[in-house]
């Protein structure tokens, strides 16, 4: 089990860029992946980044998981400002599929980012494996949980689920594409999930704050993915947070309008105990993470499950 004895003390060790070689990209992959210095039978969580970030952002996140035990890969998706990929660029209107794609190449090369981080060889648990993202990066991953993508007639897309994947962390995941805004639905049609194929586990965080540009609702959009999905799923609100969440996109971005180390430390907290209990069954660390929100006289969020 992961993290028993590590804290955030502990020492972690990261290479970047690994590269995997990504035909039909016009662009090799680049990976940051990140790991515990020591330990052994590590769990895997691929994160995919937001809108314009690359694999070196979200540290408050990645640093943290690394710490409690996790290995961390960290892709960089060809929206990323460190490429400067022009609006158009060719790739443009698929890149919502390259980054589906990069994370099953993530999944697909993991033999060679285990090779690549020194002293990490044998190290990793292949049959413990979650995704995680957060806004665009959340839409990413969920398709590797299962939710599809509807074309323009409402018919649903390939199915692209990985059943390598164990369990997801979705942060600000975009709602139904009902929806969307009349400028959304211009120009990013791929924002038309239905959740109700995206049965693997997963937890749903949301801020009860968080008020899109992309959307006619509020802020309760981003509650959609736990509301119409099926399955194991945990919604995690935090009161006050707005798309940023406090601020996991690293520490002192601009892009932060809500920032708060209490929440992403919560964040943390949660995210970890998440992760362990849904990939190591048996594992009791979410239901005390829950019982320990639940009692706090000042809680910065609220918890529910199905």
């Amino acid at each position: 089990m992961p993290g028993t004895s590590l804290s955030d003390s502990t020492t972690v060790i990261s290479a970047k860029p690994v590269i995997l070689s990504a035909p039909g990209r016009d662009e090799d992959l680049q990976v940051r992946v990140s790991a515990p210095a020591t330990g052994g039978d590590l769990p895997v969580v691929v994160f995919s980044h937001g809108f314009g970030w690359s694999m070196n952002g979200y540290a408050p996140l990645a640093d943290c998981w690394a710490a409690q035990g996790f290995v961390v890969a960290q892709p960089t998706h060809l929206d990323s400002r460190t490429l400067g990929v022009p609006p158009e660029d060719p790739r443009t209107p698929r890149i919502w599929r390259f980054r589906i794609e990069d994370l099953t190449r993530v999944l697909d090369g993991l033999d060679v980012l285990e090779a690549s981080v020194p002293g990490l060889a044998g190290r990793i648990d292949r049959e413990r494996v979650a995704v995680a993202g957060h806004s665009w990066g959340a839409q990413t991953a969920s398709t590797l949980l299962g939710a599809r993508v509807l074309d323009s007639d409402g018919v649903p897309g390939e199915d692209m689920s990985d059943p390598r994947v164990k369990a997801g962390v979705l942060l600000a995941l975009t709602g139904l594409g009902d929806d969307l805004t009349p400028f959304a639905v211009e120009h990013l049609p791929f924002m038309r999930p239905p959740f109700d194929t995206m049965t693997t586990p997963a937890l749903i965080v949301a801020g009860d704050r968080d008020d899109s540009a992309l959307s006619t609702r509020g802020p309760d959009w981003f509650t959609d993915p736990y509301t119409y999905s099926p399955g194991n799923k945990s919604l995690l609100t935090l009161f006050g947070a707005e798309h940023s969440l406090g601020g996991i996109p690293g520490y002192e971005v601009a892009e932060t309008t809500d920032e708060s180390p209490a929440r992403v430390t919560l964040i943390q907290r949660l995210t970890t105990a998440y992760l362990r209990s849904a990939l190591y069954p048996g594992d009791t660390s979410w239901k005390a993470a829950a019982v320990a929100l639940e009692e706090d006289p000042e809680p910065l969020g609220k918890l529910q499950s199905k």
